[in-house]
């Protein structure tokens, strides 16, 4: 009977073991903060998600069988088995990064649950090792079903240790920018657009510079604060720093690490709206890279979203740019040519200082030629030459997930643009969608992090879809209204709709279907946390 209360204990602690690494996972994706944690528990349900209740149900009848009973060591034998098994088959769009900071919330977490075991063990089978191992599986079991806490628990008691670990780390690489006063640094942010704005930059620039930018999406002050130590390297000549943000005051933290001498505002909309609380909000955290540049540094920034044109700015010297409201800009794209291998376009200056600049693009969609025009202003004022600028540009490979295309053997053309959308981005994407010859098939699952507009906006992005595409594939419930809504109101027919669950059942339904000449836009695929 020993051996068989082993393997119920070991069982169950597998499960609170997965369960605890998915939990991480989540807290990871929400950046370790626990009040944005807290509230994804609050808007997913997780925390009363069906399969926790059972446990809870399986934990109380543990609980209440308390002396050993064999049917309750039977239930959680159970329960474990089939917890490891889906866990462990589970497959996630952002798997878990065991970084340093990681292993130590895990390391706590677990160190916490197997206390809480050890502790019932101890306090109710000190005269029997079957009560014992019963109470530390019931313990355990408890655990899974309180695992946020323990979690949440975990990262409140390592804060002092993690703060006094980042300061170390933020102070080397204050050290060594400080070491290094002739690197030129560019912080680029926006709502939507900085990493491929970043990407062409890097690409234009690197014909001229040796330059270095921030990886993949370390656009935190703790990424940057990394890429710092471990990739700047004495001959570097620029530096090019991506400038994420979800709460007012997360760009000047980064500013006042790296002190930027050009600043880029790609774009001000209604993204990350819940942690903001408001456009003004967000308008406000990104020129707060702006705010931060020196008196004899310069400013560049997208007239096209309405905040930043009217957001005045007189610390600096400024160089506006826009392609559907040329007002008060300095640059515009003119001359716009699509095709399925690309586009061409003309960078006008309306100060007639620079001359016209013909340039030739693997990329397509007009935000694509917007971030384009970012970079080429940026290059320009760095004295990179033109002829530099135009080999650079020709060249540039798509950003994998952001309007990157790509052509079957089949013959069907495939349009990528599933990182993240923003309602500027998707309908751009959209309208290239439409100019494509041939049948127009976009899979979406809609758009987030929009908080009181989420409705109204996905319903606008179904306005859109009617517009530019013949058939209609949307994916999972969580904005699945809205969207119909959209459709419904621009007259698509129900028989062009799908309504599927997930990208696996919209990937079963799209294959029979697609013929050559078809393109399928495939626009935002949510992540692990809206599932």
């Amino acid at each position: 009977m020993i051996a068989y209360s082993i393997i119920t204990l070991l069982a169950v602690v597998a499960a609170t073991a997965f369960e605890l690494s998915r939990d991480l996972m989540m807290l990871q994706q929400n950046s370790y903060r626990q009040e944005r944690y807290s509230r994804w528990l609050r808007e997913s349900g997780d925390s009363t998600a069906p399969w926790r209740l059972l446990g809870v149900v399986v934990f109380f009848i543990a609980l209440s069988l308390f002396r050993h009973s064999l049917g309750a060591q039977a239930l959680m034998l159970l329960f474990g088995v089939f917890t490891v098994i889906s866990l462990s088959r589970r497959k996630y769009k952002k798997p878990l990064a065991w970084t340093p900071r990681a292993r130590r919330i895990y390391a706590a977490a677990s160190s916490l649950s197997v206390l809480t075991s050890l502790a019932a063990a101890w306090a109710f089978g000190r005269h029997s090792a079957e009560t014992a191992l019963y109470s530390a599986s019931t313990a355990m079991l408890g655990v899974y079903c309180a695992s946020h806490v323990y979690m949440m628990a975990s990262l409140w008691l390592l804060l002092p240790v993690d703060k006094a670990i980042n300061r170390k780390f933020y102070n080397r690489a204050a050290s060594l920018l400080q070491s290094m006063p002739d690197l030129k640094i560019v912080g680029i942010t926006g709502s939507y657009g900085k990493t491929s704005t970043k990407h062409y930059l890097y690409r234009i620039l690197s014909e001229h510079f040796d330059t270095l930018m921030t990886p993949g999406s370390y656009n935190t002050t703790l990424g940057v604060t990394r890429t710092v130590n471990e990739l700047l390297k004495p001959y570097n000549e620029v530096f090019i720093v991506e400038m994420g943000a979800k709460n007012v005051g997360d760009i000047k933290e980064i500013c006042d690490l790296v002190h930027p001498h050009v600043g880029v505002v790609t774009a001000v909309g209604p993204q990350h709206l819940e942690s903001f609380g408001s456009i003004e909000n967000v308008c406000r955290t990104k020129f707060e890279l702006v705010d931060a540049l020196p008196a004899d540094g310069l400013a560049v920034v997208n007239n096209d979203f309405k905040p930043a044109a009217k957001r005045k700015v007189d610390n600096v010297a400024c160089e506006r740019y826009g392609i559907q409201d040329t007002t008060g800009v300095r640059f515009t794209a003119a001359d716009i040519e699509y095709d399925r291998h690309g586009s061409a376009f003309t960078v006008r200056d309306l100060r007639g200082e620079l001359p016209d600049l013909r340039l030739h693009t693997r990329l397509l969609g007009e935000c694509n030629i917007s971030n384009l025009l970012a970079a080429v202003a940026v290059a320009r004022h760095l004295g990179v030459p033109d002829s530099k600028i135009a080999y650079a540009v020709e060249q540039i490979e798509q950003v994998e997930h952001r309007l990157s295309v790509k052509h079957t053997p089949g013959g069907v053309t495939i349009l990528d643009d599933a990182f993240n959308s923003n309602p500027v981005g998707s309908t751009m994407a959209l309208e290239v969608l439409g100019k494509m010859p041939g049948r127009g098939i976009v899979v979406t699952p809609g758009m987030i992090e929009l908080g009181e507009q989420t409705f109204e906006l996905n319903a606008q992005l179904g306005d859109a879809i009617a517009r530019n595409a013949d058939i209609a594939i949307i994916v999972g419930q969580y904005n699945r209204d809205a969207i119909v809504e959209g459709l419904r109101r621009s007259g698509m027919p129900e028989e062009r709709v799908r309504l599927v669950d997930s990208f696996a059942e919209a990937q079963a339904e799209l294959q029979p279907m697609l013929r050559p000449g078809d393109t399928v836009l495939y626009e935002n695929d949510l992540p692990d946390t809206f599932k």
